[in-house]
Order: structure tokens, then C-alpha cells, then sequence
């Protein structure tokens, strides 16, 4: 039996296209500024971008081995929230800004410019908490929506809002994330709470809600189209699991 693991929080419940911080969805985070309100945004210019789904080994009717996608193996056993860093992370610059790889958690498999298999654990659902986000960021992401996104009506509003945004030129970003912490975790879905550090400004939350789609974990949207949570300022750290990096 997986265990669950569940905290609660309220949510913005304004639709997407109220919401001031809706754009860094496509980003994760952009210059994130901390005071009594969290403000997120990416240059934007109201023209649509030409990003076109490619199908992959997550695409829907992908075939599969099993309970996984076609070459995904991962070691399941670990089941309980962790309560430091994975030992086996690098770190990897992508689309401007750092994120952590493991080597046992994933991203296990590469295809073409996406990072995909995750284990099927709790440290699995944060890894990708971690890393999905960010590949929205690039030109590609209309594959990664397609492959990494759960299908629903959610994804769809995402996808007409996300190609009204012109991707912007890759630049590195000051912010960073700074840690995470597991809200809730059921084997078929999760909600990890990242924590961002925007220099020497402070931190800011935002939480994603992973589901276990198609043989690996994917973030489930909102019906609304957001993909995560509104930021909110964090004055102390504490509760959180830090990266150190």
C-alpha cells in the first residue's frame, strides 16, 4: 500500500488570465521580487509562437512495456518522503536556469530536447516537479506540453494562452530554487511545494500537482489553465528540504 502524505492550502481561485503571475507558467520563474506581494512576469509581445507537438515516447497512445513507456526502467522500492536531497544529483542548466538531475529518480531518459522517466516514488514526483516546469520555458514546448502535461480541458487553455507569448531570448535568470517540500503524495498523484530563492531579495512558494499518467509523472493543470499555484512570499525557509547549492 502507498502511502499519502496531504497538506492543505488555499488556492487564487480567479481565472488564469486575472492572475498577474500567470506568465512565468511557461517560464517557472522569471525575476521573482519579494515584499509584501510577489510579482513574476517574462517579456511577453502579443504575437503567437509557432511551437508544434512532436510526438515522443509519452505522446498518447505511445507504447508501452509493461506499466512504463517503451526503455523507461526505474527502482521503485523507496516509497517514503524524503527527508534530504537525493545523493545522486548534478545540476543542469536549462533554458537559463539550474535544475537537479538524479540519477536514480530521474530524469532517467532524454528524447530529442525533453527529460523524461521518472521513478515512480515520491522523490520521482519532485524530481519532475523540478524539471517539467522548466522545459515549458523553451521553444519546444508544445512537445512538452503534449508529453508531460495530463490531457484535459486545463491543458488546452493552457496551450491557447501559452502561444500567444513569444518566446524570448534564453537568459539566465537570478532566481534559483532553493528547496521543496512534499505536500501530498498517493502513488497516483502528488503535490510538491517548490521553494524559490530570488537573490538577495528572499523566497517565494509556488506548489505543482503531479499525476502518474501514461507511465511516468506529469503535471495536472487546473481547469483554469494555470499549471501551478500563486506565488507567495516565504519569510523563513524552515519546513522546507534545501538543495544547498
Amino acid at each position: 500500500m502507498r502511502r499519502r502524505w496531504r497538506l492543505t492550502r488555499d488556492v487564487d481561485a480567479r481565472p488564469f488570465w486575472q492572475q498577474r503571475g500567470w506568465q512565468v507558467s511557461a517560464a517557472f520563474f522569471g525575476m521573482v521580487l519579494v515584499a509584501a506581494v510577489v510579482v513574476a512576469f517574462i517579456d511577453t509581445e502579443p504575437a503567437p509562437t509557432q511551437s508544434i507537438a512532436a510526438r515522443g515516447p509519452l505522446s498518447e497512445g505511445a507504447p508501452l512495456e509493461g506499466a512504463r513507456p517503451v526503455g523507461c526502467r526505474s527502482d521503485d522500492r523507496r516509497q517514503d518522503a524524503p527527508v534530504r536531497p537525493p545523493e545522486d544529483i548534478t545540476w543542469r542548466q536549462l533554458n537559463g536556469a539550474p535544475v537537479p538531475l538524479s540519477t536514480s529518480a530521474g530524469p532517467r531518459r532524454t528524447h530529442g530536447s525533453m527529460l523524461w522517466c521518472f521513478a515512480h516514488t515520491p522523490t520521482g514526483a519532485i524530481m519532475a516537479a523540478h524539471v517539467i516546469p522548466r522545459q515549458l520555458s523553451g521553444t519546444d514546448w508544445r512537445t512538452i506540453v503534449d508529453q508531460q502535461v495530463v490531457p484535459s480541458t486545463g491543458r488546452e487553455l493552457f496551450v491557447a494562452m501559452r502561444s500567444s507569448i513569444v518566446d524570448p531570448p534564453v537568459r539566465n535568470t537570478t532566481s534559483s530554487i532553493a528547496g521543496f517540500s512534499l505536500l501530498f503524495y498517493s502513488g497516483e498523484a502528488a503535490t510538491i511545494r517548490l521553494l524559490i530563492r530570488a537573490g538577495a531579495i528572499g523566497y517565494a512558494a509556488t506548489d505543482y500537482r503531479m499525476a502518474w499518467s501514461g507511465g511516468d509523472w506529469k503535471i495536472e493543470p487546473a481547469e483554469t489553465g494555470n499549471l501551478y499555484s500563486p506565488l507567495t512570499p516565504v519569510a523563513d525557509p524552515a519546513g522546507f528540504i534545501l538543495w544547498g547549492n
